[in-house]
């Protein structure tokens, strides 16, 4: 894996919740940070997306509300993600920036990738809240649209297991994981690695992803500068 000095990473709102399943685990968001803090003061520029599923999971919560409604609330739950382990990395020492498609008041900066790269450069934490900041579009698609806006080197994808599978190793105890797999192989096959819209878009421009578990100890680091365990999605240069 070549050098990176340019990432975003995407965590799952779930993760955050730590045991409870909802909400914020603050243990949690301290480790996060703490490992964050280590890269960034390597070097190595940060920027982060973070779901909403610890608050709300779009047209899955309910079967009343109207889908665009929906996806609006979890696109609130996302912003309240970012604020929220914005402040936990300040209290670690970390300077940082919360960036949204739509006006949030006094909260967050409104969206620019001359804004956001600037701050990258002063060495802030950058994160992008918010979504795409339209319905239908997944936290997925906004962190590859993010990703490539930003010229990252790659897609950190922090999940719940350990890697690419061919099959849900949950339910399958025969699946296989993959040490690495091409984005043309993640397409065909339809694997569940971000959803099909940023596949294609990870495709189409040439956007790498690294695949790990969220869960291991100093697994961020450890993807960055130690013994990668994960899967490597690669891309045609």
């Amino acid at each position: 894996m070549k050098n990176m000095k340019r990432i975003l990473l995407k965590l799952s709102g779930e993760a955050l919740s730590g045991d409870k399943g909802f909400g914020f685990d603050e243990a949690t968001c301290l480790e996060v940070g703490r490992q964050v803090k280590e890269i960034v003061d390597k070097g190595t520029q940060v920027a982060i997306v973070i779901g909403g599923g610890n608050f709300w999971r779009g047209r899955n919560s309910s079967k009343i509300i109207e889908r665009t409604k929906s996806d609006q609330i979890g696109m609130l739950g996302t912003v309240m993600n970012c604020i929220y382990v914005s402040e936990i990395f300040r209290t670690l020492g970390m300077t940082t920036e919360v960036f949204t498609p739509f006006v949030c008041g006094a909260f967050t900066e409104l969206f620019a990738k001359d804004k956001a790269m600037d701050a990258l450069s002063e060495g802030k934490v950058v994160f992008f809240a918010g979504g795409t900041g339209h319905p239908y579009f997944s936290t997925d698609t906004g962190t590859t649209l993010r990703a490539v806006e930003i010229e990252a080197d790659a897609i950190l994808l922090a999940k719940a297991i350990d890697g690419v599978y061919d099959k849900d190793p949950k339910i399958y105890p025969d699946a296989v994981k993959y040490d690495e797999i091409s984005i043309q192989q993640v397409a065909d096959q339809r694997l569940q690695v971000v959803d099909l819209t940023a596949t294609i878009m990870c495709l189409e421009n040439h956007m790498p992803m690294v695949v790990f578990g969220l869960n291991e100890k100093d697994s961020i680091v450890e993807t960055l500068y130690g013994e990668f365990n994960g899967t490597y999605v690669t891309v045609d240069e």
